[in-house]
């Protein structure tokens, strides 16, 4: 019997440490801030799920010929597909100057 109190409360302690100390785990979506696409610099593109600094840069050499309209045109970027695509949408979003040259 003491055994199995002390197992659930080493659980319970363990549990509750990671809830205070554990560092919050979430998307830029979760804690309230989409990354623009069209404004992005290569280091806050580059924290994007599955986005390493190789694409983010693809991403601003394109979007410095051709804006993004959408989010969908990020798929005209080489390397990013549907599954990154639908991976990042939460994330991101285009500005409200989409479009302009």
């Amino acid at each position: 019997m003491r055994s199995t109190v002390r197992q659930l409360l080493s659980v319970l302690v363990l549990a509750s440490a990671l809830l205070l100390l554990g560092p919050s785990v979430g998307s830029a979506a979760e804690d309230g801030h989409r990354i623009d696409i069209n404004s992005a610099s290569v280091s806050e593109l580059a924290t994007l799920p599955g986005i390493g600094e190789a694409k983010a840069k693809a991403i601003v050499e394109y979007r410095a010929a051709d804006p993004f309209k959408t989010v969908d045109d990020l798929k005209k970027v080489k390397g990013i597909g549907e599954k990154t695509l639908d991976a990042l949408r939460p994330d991101i979003m285009v500005g409200a100057g989409a479009g302009t040259k």
